[in-house]
């Protein structure tokens, strides 16, 4: 008899066994992704840790006892922490604020050091704003940080839109300069709403010459670092800027700055608001041979 050949028998796999079998060949692009960012993440975390541990060891074992400011607890907290790293990382150099009226009346008697440690050698105080208003307070101030013994420097605020002449004479006519005191400081923050930038440096020259030919000594100019890299750094070359830059990843002044403000959220003994805090480049000696001689 013919007989027809047994059929053959199919081997059958089902599909999770050829899911288990493709995963054991492959780790998922998806996962893989997630798991380096988690990693990525928990570097940058302990490296931040890590660069900020004096900060956080201040505050955390020592710093129980600070006064009320306007800052949520949280926002007090990093406030504290940035200011005492930045602080111990400038310990060689001096350390200074600015006020004005919006600090309201200030208890100079109380003012000795920042964050507890770091001493307070140098005052900026607003003197006059436009080519019209003095601020409320400057007399007052300007006489108590003489008697309390800080440095002290006036500043102007500079209104784009407005003589740069008649702005410069009425500094002029408020500040009374004297040996001991910084040179006499430019504040320009706006930008112009009815000239072009050449218009606005133009007055800027002009208040700094007639400034300068009065007190004999070159002005410093403030500013934020934007505006100094936009608009200063390359018309005014020549004058010594202070410069203000509070962004948290910042941590040293630059070397062509001279004085930098690094934060705006200070709580000093005997003034009731914030105040913003600024390093000197350099130390007594430099700051001596900066001041005004006569």
């Amino acid at each position: 008899m013919n007989r027809r050949p047994a059929p053959r028998k199919k081997t059958t796999v089902s599909r999770s066994s050829k899911a288990k079998s493709k995963n054991k060949k492959s780790f998922p692009v998806g996962k893989m992704i997630l798991y380096s960012a988690a990693i990525a993440l928990a570097i940058t975390l302990v490296a931040t840790v890590y660069q900020y541990r004096n900060g956080f060891l201040y505050y955390l074992g020592f710093k129980t006892d600070k006064i009320a400011g306007r800052l949520s607890p949280e926002e007090r907290k990093i406030a504290d922490v940035r200011i005492f790293e930045i602080l111990s990382r400038h310990d060689t150099r001096l350390v200074g604020f600015d006020v004005s009226e919006y600090q309201d009346k200030i208890d100079w008697e109380a003012i000795d050091k920042i964050e507890g440690e770091f001493p307070l050698s140098f005052v900026f105080i607003r003197s006059t704003a436009g080519k019209d208003y003095v601020d409320s307070r400057f007399d007052e101030n300007w006489k108590a940080a003489k008697k309390h013994h800080f440095v002290r420097g006036a500043y102007h605020y500079y209104r784009p839109n407005e003589n740069s002449l008649e702005q410069a004479e009425l500094f002029i006519k408020t500040v009374k300069l004297q040996k001991g005191d910084f040179p006499p400081v430019l504040d320009i923050e706006q930008l112009p709403e009815n000239q072009s930038m050449d218009s606005l440096k133009t007055g800027l020259k002009r208040w700094l010459k007639r400034v300068e030919k009065h007190y004999g000594v070159k002005p410093i100019i403030y500013s934020g670092e934007s505006y100094y890299n936009d608009f200063l750094k390359e018309e005014f070359k020549g004058y010594k800027f202070w410069i203000a830059n509070y962004n948290f990843f910042v941590e040293n002044i630059k070397d062509e700055w001279l004085l930098w403000q690094f934060t705006e959220k200070a709580e000093v003994n005997g003034i009731k608001s914030l105040v913003d805090v600024n390093v000197f480049n350099g130390n007594g000696e430099d700051l001596r041979t900066l001041t005004i001689k006569k």
